[in-house]
Formats: C-alpha cells, sequence, structure tokens
C-alpha cells in the first residue's frame, strides 16, 4: 500500500500528522525529536528550515510534506542539487506514493510533468517561478542540500522561488545551514506564514573528533583492527585517492571469507582494461575508490559491496558531502586544505562538517569516528622533538621541517577551530541574465513591476542590487534594439506593456540553451557533402559544455606532435614556442559557426549568456575509428574515463533530441546508432536510466544480495550500430596502413597470427606501385568495402582507395559475432592481405 491511500479523509493537522506517523512506524521508522516537531510545523501550515545533522532523517521529514501538499490538494515540488540526486528521490518517491503521482524534470528529461509531486533540479524551479511568478502552480517547495544557495554561479537558483512564490509553504533542509535568522523573517515577511526553524546539534549517532599523529596506513590498520569500518578516506583529488588505495593493497584489509563473499557478488561484472583491472583488483581486496571521473557503473559497484558490508576502505574525492550513498562508520581527513580551482585554501567550516556528517549510521552504529590525519611534516616534527626529550636548549635549536612548496598550512589549530566552527552563514549569490527577463517579459502583467521586484526585493546589498539594475537595464536595452522585444502604447488584456516578439519554445531555459542556434545553424550544412553528418554532429558539439579534461589531453597530443614535425622541418625553437601558442584541441567548423553564432545572437540576444565552443570529441573518436578503450587510452584519460563517457552521453541524447528528422541522412542515423551502442556498451546505466524514465513503474530494484549484472544487450542484436563498429575497426587499419605503421597493425591483430612483420609483408608491395593509401570520407564509403553476412560470422573485405582508381588491393576478415557479444565491440581475424 502507498501511503497514498493514508490520506485521511479530513485532512486536518492531527490527522495528517498521526496517518504518517502510523505509515512511517510500519517502515519501522520512529520519530526523531526534532523531526516531530518539523512535522508538526508543516502540518500546520508554516514554513521551516531543517538545520539538523547528517543522518538525522531530513528526507523523512521531506516525505511528510509531499504527504502533507498531495493531501490538501497542492502540488509540491522536491529540488536538489545534482540530477543524479533528483533521479534517486524520483525513483524513492515513485515507491512510496506511486508512480501516477510523482514526476520529473532535470532539462534533459521530463517524465510526468503534470503530477503533483515534482522532483527537478533548482534550476527547473527557478524558471518556473520566474516564468509564472505568483501564479505558478506551486503549493509547497522542498529544498534540499539549502546550502547551495551559497555557490557563487548556482545560488541565484535556490533564491529566485523565495523571491517569486509567495503562496507557496517551503521546507528548507540542510546539515550546514549555520545562522539562518534572516531566511526566518524573510520567509514569514514572503509568504504570510510562520517559519519554524527546527535545529539539534544531537545527532543520532554521536560523532568522535580525533587528530592522527600517526602515519595513515598505521591509522587505517587500527581502525580496521577496532571494527570502525567502512572507512571513507578524504582526498581532494582524483589522482591522489586512486595513488591511496594502490598504496593500501600491503594491508590485509578482508577475511577469505569476506573476499569470497565479494567474488560472489561482483559475478561476472565486465572490468575494461586501464583503470577497471585496476579497479577490479582494488576491490577484490576490499578497497574501494569513488569519484566523479569514475565510470557510473564502477561506482555503483563500490556502493553496493558498502552497502553489503564488504568494502572496508573506500578512498574518493570530497564529492562524498553531495548525498553520495556510502554507509560509512568512519571519516578520514587526508587534508584540511583543498584547491578549489582558483586557488589553495584551507576547508571552510560548512565544508568540513558536511564531510565529516556522513559518519555514522543511524540504526548500525553508535558512534562514528572522524579523524584528521596530520600533515606529514607535523608528525615528523613532532617524532624529532619526542627525541629531543624536554632539553630547553635542545628545543629552542630545533629547526621545524616546513610544509611542502605551495601548500596552505595547517595543523592541530585549524583542526580544533573547525571542529568547534558554526558553518558561515549563506551568503546572496544573485545574478541577472537575458533568460531571466525572457522569463518575465513572457509572463502577463507588468513586467517592469516584475522586475523591479526581483531586483530590488532580493537577498543582496544596495550595491550589489545597483548593479544588477545596470545589467537588467543594459540586457533589456539590447532585447528591445534587435527587436526581440516590443514595448506597447497601452497596457494589453493581460496587463503587458511590453511583449515579446516571438514565441520561444517552452524549454528554452530549462534544456542547452543553445539548441535553438544548432537547429538554425544546420541550415548551413550541405546535405549532399560527404561530411554531412559529422558536420551536424559538430554543431551539436559546440553547443555541449566543454569536457575540460579531454580538449586538454588533446590540445597537449596536438602540440607534443606538431614539435616533433617542426623539428624534423628545422624551426628553431623560439620560433616553435610561438608557433605552439596557436596549436589547439581540433575545433571543426569554428570559423563557419562563430559567423553564424554572431548573426544568430544579433536576433537572440540572450544567447550572449552563453558561449558557442566547436569542439571534436565524438567527431575525433569517430574518424580514428577508435574504440572507447582505445580513445582513452590513446588521450591518456584514464582517471577521466567516467567524464569522457558522460559526455559522449550527453552529445547522444543531445543529437537525438535536436536534429529533426527531415535533416536526418542514413549515414547520420548510422553514425548516431554508433554512438548509442558505443555507450550502452560501455555503462548501459547512462542511457539505460534515461530511457527507463517513460516506465518507472516498471523498473523495481533487484535483490540487493544477487550478483552485480552489468551486461548489456549483445551488441550484434543492433546490425545497424554494428555495422558501423565493424567499418570502423576495418578502417582503423585502412590508416594504420597508410602511415605504414606495421606495429600498430601487429598489435591489433598478433594474436590471430597477424604480428607486425606479416602486415609489412602482405602491404608493403603496395607502395612499390601506388604513392599512398588515401583516407579520406570516400576511402570509408560503401563502395570499398563487401559484407556478407552468416548466421555466425560475417565476411568482410576492405579495399584501399588508391590514387589511380584501381582498387586492386586491400584485406579480407571474419567478423566473429559471439566474441563480439562477449567483448562488446567489433571482434574480427584477418584471412588475407594484399593484391585483390
Amino acid at each position: 500500500m502507498t501511503l497514498t491511500a493514508r490520506i485521511p479523509a479530513s485532512p486536518d493537522p492531527d490527522s495528517l500528522f498521526d496517518a504518517f506517523s502510523e505509515w512511517a512506524g510500519e517502515q519501522g521508522l520512529s520519530l526523531y525529536p526534532a523531526q516531530e516537531e518539523a512535522l508538526l510545523e508543516i502540518v500546520s501550515g508554516a514554513n521551516v528550515i531543517l538545520n539538523t545533522p547528517t543522518g538525522s532523517g531530513k528526507s523523512l521529514v521531506a516525505t511528510g510534506a509531499h504527504f502533507t501538499a498531495l493531501a490538501e490538494g497542492r502540488r509540491t515540488f522536491y529540488t536538489a542539487p545534482i540530477k543524479a540526486l533528483v533521479s534517486e528521490k524520483f525513483f524513492a518517491l515513485i515507491e512510496t506514493f506511486g508512480a501516477e503521482n510523482v514526476g520529473m524534470m532535470t532539462g534533459d528529461s521530463s517524465v510526468n510533468g503534470g503530477a503533483p509531486i515534482i522532483c527537478c533540479t533548482a534550476e527547473i524551479l527557478a524558471n518556473i517561478a520566474l516564468r509564472d511568478g505568483a501564479e505558478a502552480d506551486v503549493g509547497q517547495v522542498v529544498m534540499d542540500e539549502f546550502h547551495f544557495y551559497a555557490e557563487p554561479d548556482r545560488g541565484w537558483a535556490w533564491q529566485v522561488p523565495i523571491i517569486e512564490l509567495p503562496g507557496a509553504q517551503f521546507v528548507l533542509m540542510s546539515a550546514t545551514l549555520g545562522d539562518v535568522s534572516r531566511f526566518e523573517e524573510d520567509l514569514t515577511r514572503r509568504t504570510g506564514r510562520p517559519t519554524a526553524v527546527v535545529t539539534s546539534a544531537e545527532r543520532p549517532v554521536p560523532l568522535f573528533y580525533s587528530f592522527g599523529m600517526t602515519p595513515l596506513t598505521e591509522a587505517l590498520e587500527e581502525l580496521l583492527s577496532t571494527n570502525q569500518s567502512p572507512v571513507y578516506v578524504v582526498h581532494f583529488t582524483q589522482a591522489a585517492a586512486l595513488e591511496r588505495a594502490q598504496a593500501l593493497m600491503s594491508v590485509n584489509v578482508c577475511t577469505r571469507e569476506e573476499k569470497d563473499a565479494i567474488a560472489k557478488l561482483i559475478g561476472n561484472f565486465r572490468f575494461s582494461s586501464g583503470f577497471g583491472k585496476t579497479l577490479s583488483r582494488l576491490v577484490r581486496h576490499g578497497i574501494g575508490v569513488h569519484h566523479a571521473g569514475m565510470l557510473p557503473k564502477y561506482r555503483r559497484l563500490v556502493e553496493r559491496l558498502a552497502q553489503a558490508g564488504l568494502m572496508k576502505i573506500v578512498c574518493g574525492t570530497d564529492t562524498l558531502g553531495v548525498g553520495i550513498n556510502v554507509p560509512i562508520r568512519t571519516v578520514v581527513f587526508t587534508s584540511l586544505s583543498k584547491y578549489d580551482g582558483v586557488r589553495t585554501r584551507l576547508l571552510k567550516a560548512r565544508e568540513f562538517h558536511q564531510i565529516a556528517g556522513r559518519a555514522g549510521r543511524a540504526g548500525f552504529d553508535t558512534l562514528g569516528t572522524v579523524l584528521v590525519q596530520a600533515p606529514e611534516h607535523v608528525i615528523e616534527n613532532e617524532k624529532s622533538l619526542a627525541k629531543i626529550g624536554d632539553d630547553p636548549k635542545k628545543r629552542r635549536k630545533f629547526v621545524r621541517k616546513k610544509p611542502p612548496e605551495g601548500m596552505v598550512s595547517w595543523g592541530l589549530p585549524t583542526f580544533e577551530r573547525l571542529v568547534a566552527a558554526e558553518p558561515e552563514p549563506l551568503t546572496s549569490s544573485f545574478k541577472v541574465s537575458h533568460s531571466m527577463l525572457l522569463n518575465v517579459i513572457g509572463r502577463p502583467g507588468d513586467a517592469f513591476a516584475a522586475m523591479r521586484h526581483l531586483l530590488e526585493d532580493n537577498h543582496e546589498d544596495r550595491a550589489a542590487q545597483r548593479r544588477h539594475i545596470l545589467r537588467a537595464i543594459a540586457i533589456y536595452r539590447g532585447l528591445r534594439e534587435s527587436g526581440v522585444v516590443e514595448e506597447l502604447p497601452e497596457p494589453d488584456e493581460q496587463g503587458r506593456r511590453v511583449r515579446l516578439t516571438m514565441d520561444l519554445q517552452l524549454d528554452f531555459a530549462l534544456n542547452q540553451p543553445l539548441s535553438p542556434f544548432a537547429l538554425a545553424a544546420f541550415e548551413l550544412l550541405d546535405r549532399e557533402a560527404p561530411g554531412y553528418a559529422l558536420d551536424v554532429l559538430s554543431v551539436v558539439e559546440s553547443t555541449l559544455d566543454d569536457p575540460r579534461q579531454v580538449l586538454s589531453a588533446q590540445q597537449h597530443k596536438a602540440r607534443g606532435e606538431a614539435v616533433q614535425a617542426m623539428k624534423s622541418e628545422g624551426i628553431e625553437y623560439d620560433q616553435r614556442m610561438e608557433l605552439l601558442e596557436q596549436v589547439t584541441h581540433p575545433k571543426p567548423l569554428a570559423e563557419l559557426l562563430g559567423a553564424a553564432f554572431e548573426t544568430y545572437r544579433r536576433g537572440h540576444p540572450w544567447v550572449g549568456d552563453h558561449r558557442l565552443s566547436p569542439k571534436s570529441v565524438v567527431r575525433d573518436m569517430f574518424e580514428r575509428a577508435m574504440t572507447f578503450t582505445e580513445y582513452v587510452s590513446f588521450y591518456q584519460l584514464a582517471r577521466s574515463e567516467g567524464l569522457v563517457l558522460r559526455y559522449l552521453a550527453d552529445a547522444y541524447r543531445a543529437v537525438r533530441q535536436t536534429v529533426p528528422d527531415e535533416m536526418k541522412t542514413e549515414e547520420l542515423t548510422d553514425l548516431v546508432e554508433w554512438l548509442g551502442e558505443l555507450v550502452r556498451q560501455v555503462d548501459s546505466s547512462l542511457l539505460d536510466e534515461w530511457e527507463k524514465l517513460s516506465n518507472p513503474s516498471d523498473n523495481p530494484d533487484g535483490d540487493p544480495e544477487a550478483p552485480v549484472d552489468d551486461t548489456p544487450p549483445a551488441i550484434t542484436a543492433n546490425p545497424r550500430a554494428f555495422r558501423v563498429l565493424v567499418r570502423n575497426a576495418l578502417f582503423q587499419r585502412v590508416q594504420l596502413a597508410a602511415r605504414r605503421d606495421w606495429y600498430g597493425l601487429g598489435q591489433l591483430d598478433g594474436d590471430t597470427g597477424w604480428d607486425a612483420e606479416a602486415w609489412e609483408d602482405a602491404v608493403s608491395p603496395y607502395f612499390e606501385v601506388h604513392s599512398q593509401i588515401s583516407v579520406g570520407p570516400d576511402a570509408r564509403g560503401p563502395g570499398l568495402l563487401a559484407i556478407e553476412v552468416e548466421p555466425e560470422r560475417w565476411l568482410v573485405r576492405q579495399v584501399f582507395d588508391d590514387p589511380n582508381g584501381d582498387h586492386d588491393w586491400g584485406f579480407t576478415a571474419e567478423v566473429d559475432l559471439a566474441a563480439s557479444d562477449e567483448a562488446g565491440t567489433a571482434v574480427l581475424h584477418i584471412t588475407a592481405a594484399g593484391e585483390l
């Protein structure tokens, strides 16, 4: 029975509280005092600011809030800072309230958008609030992780609903809010509802803090021997997390029985080469790694093993503080400083408590442990002082070892200050954008009055408000001069004094902001050109967020190749350095797209809030005819393979959603199918979750004790995508042969008898007849490829594109279908090469 069935016939506060409490009890949940207080205030109609420690049951309070709103016929919105948490809450609420009552909006996915309970990112709700103002169909707002209000780039989205939705009941939740008196007064003034601040310094599982002066490996061994696992060892770089995990392989973490249980739960989980093989060794030893650069399936495997009590140590980054679902008894900080993208600095009190609060699991632990490991130079200094003893002369002469260059110094006083400190007060991060003005102008009523309210009644100080007003004026003038908006001599029937002169698609501010530009740019492409499909892909890629690590690796590789070429040409060092500044990552269609964007922006000035960024990641992978594993290896991106795959998945969704059917060619459709299958074979969870959202009730959770099964569908089951994979595998060999890279060919086919010497003997005579092998668009065209389909294999022939057009050289191969399904990519065996 869902919680929806418990809605009382007469939803007064007492009956609502009793019905929810009874349901919670049946789930084995006893309400803590802070939960009871918050729920009593919610059912009574008050706003609630819930500032209680991690593990104190804020999610249950949120569920009670949704139950109350549902009973009273009000539409309720739950917001979280990241899509993964939104998706997690979506499925959890479906189980509680039923699929028909729950919807989700994340920008790239929308499911059951008219439902009475909506899970969404904060930006989605903010744009709804801007578009509809006080008339928005929002009766209640539950904002999780409300401390994101202070984020410089995103905080505006947590503030706008408070300003624009006076009719809503607000439930603001976080473990690290600091002083909230300003919000208490502000919410009451805006909504007319009383606002209750529910705080509790007491955790259901108290924390014990300590400052460690023994080497980390020794400290971890002691934690394991005293039953303080699972231990989460917090690092502030992904590389450090992996290095620490590998260094711990010498520690006997698990018993033989536990290792057998790990192996059983892992089952036939498919670890790829590179990082996957490393992770396989680690987790079988009871050591996990968890950070955003990993493939999602690897993170979920570590979480699953940890939930089963089989990961004794998990080395990860501070992403742990954003609701990652890993049970933890002990948190170990390896540092109290971090690089924040601009500078290295000490942790803020909010950051420290957000991470430390993950220690201790309600219902499992009676105590959570937080260990801060002293810096190595501090430990060494203390060891040296201990050897000196109490001799005052020697202690005065002792020269302390200094922290490493670039390190922000910290020690015991920093630790004690952070433990005692309250989280810093949240600071406003309001900002004005084109989309904000367009949303407000598009709503009925006086847009000038609405913008004045937004600009003068936000949480900024007066000086900042004046800056926002000046920016808003400049944006408005640009919109008016470009003809996007026009002023009316008299208010229209909906009270507008200014209106939009064009229709904006409903979700222009919610999905890829530059997708409309991409639609316009497609018209500039020649559909009959050989590279049309790849050019369409390049247009889409230019509208996506930059995968910085990939682009940096591409630039590094390009500059390395450029240096070698310039050295061989005899170019002097100074000139080489000057020329290198012009070498960057590949940017297909950069000139065309740049000019088109400038023209488009004159008629659509709001796109000025966003940056067009020509790049080639999907196209680069396709043109190089590489598999995912080969691409990651080629650019040395093993530590960022999760980022690479997320980018590929985003590109796949963007192409599918942006390119109209009438603009798709057979080649483009093949390319899209190839990209989707490539993502699915590497980690099916990225696409399966997106695609299963349309039928959430058909996807119940599996048996938690069953072996992990990450097996994607058979790759040969998608013939269109598989044909592209086969073509790419063949063309990869054409490219290597064109470069006379016999070693590279031998690396691909040496196991089946075609080593470097065999390839050289077969193909080098070609260059006595022809000067080169072409690798242009025609070289990978269907005219030079023959495929004969048999039940268990494909027989293929790839012809070289020679300058004379003789087409009398090439090679043949068999494609093993069963082996391809097992490997998740095309597996072929060369049968002959040479003159046909």
